[in-house]
């Protein structure tokens, strides 16, 4: 149990080691639809700015690759996810999400980040 532990904890520190130089070089802003919106992509998380379109709902989406909660404490797994903002109407402030809420423990990298219309 324990070299199977290590093993999956030495591929984990590899892959995202890996990954982490990718996510930096990647880091800054950008034009993002729907409307007016920039988005700001960090190694961990990301954030956007919306100016007032007259009432879409948009939500920002983050795709995060990394270790993650798959299920019920302690299930784990190694691999890209994503992660949505609460639905929000543009008004000028920032909104935000960060790869880090889905489990005790994760380790995860935002890889993209954008703004898109919420339909629920």
């Amino acid at each position: 149990m324990r070299r199977t532990l290590r093993f999956a904890a030495g591929i984990a520190a590899v892959s995202i080691s890996g990954l982490s130089f990718a996510a930096v070089v990647g880091s800054g802003s950008a034009q993002a639809a729907p409307q007016d919106c920039t988005v700001t992509r960090g190694a961990f998380d990301a954030s956007a700015v919306c100016g007032p379109d007259g009432g879409s709902n948009y939500v920002l989406h983050l795709d995060c690759v990394g270790l993650y909660a798959s299920g019920p404490f302690p299930m784990y797994a190694i691999g890209p996810y994503k992660v949505l903002s609460y639905p929000f109407t543009p008004s000028g402030e920032r909104i935000s999400a960060g790869c880090r809420g889905m489990g005790p423990g994760v380790f995860a990298l935002a890889t993209n980040a954008y703004v898109e219309i919420y339909n629920p």
